[in-house]
């Protein structure tokens, strides 16, 4: 037999399919596509909070604001502490709504989208 070319071996082959994979689960992990590290958050705590994202404007609290809201809300005991939580966060989306432009919403700790 005449080989002209040299092949690829089926093991380079795989083992790249498998570092592909795992650079895209990575990927969807750390942009937040994926949300392996909520898993102690209720259903209920990420219903209310896209209830409150209907009132975002283009200047929005953070991701970190956002996080700390639902752990709060979970962590709460009454319906009165419940509350003082949604009032917290929804006098934080006012704060950050009241900024026009990206320059002095993103320097006033909130993100421009």
């Amino acid at each position: 037999m005449d080989k002209k070319g040299q092949g690829i071996s089926l093991n380079v082959i795989i083992i790249a399919a498998i570092a592909l994979i795992v650079l895209v689960v990575l990927v969807l992990i750390f942009t937040g596509r994926i949300n392996v590290f909520e898993e102690g958050v209720s259903k209920e705590s990420q219903a209310e909070l896209i209830k409150m994202k209907i009132q975002y404007g283009d200047c929005r609290p953070t991701l970190t604001t956002e996080s700390n809201f639902i752990k709060a809300l979970d962590g709460t005991e009454s319906v009165d502490q419940e509350d003082a939580i949604k009032s917290d966060f929804d006098t934080e989306i006012s704060r950050c709504d009241a900024f026009n432009d990206k320059i002095n919403c993103e320097s006033a700790d909130c993100k421009w989208s």
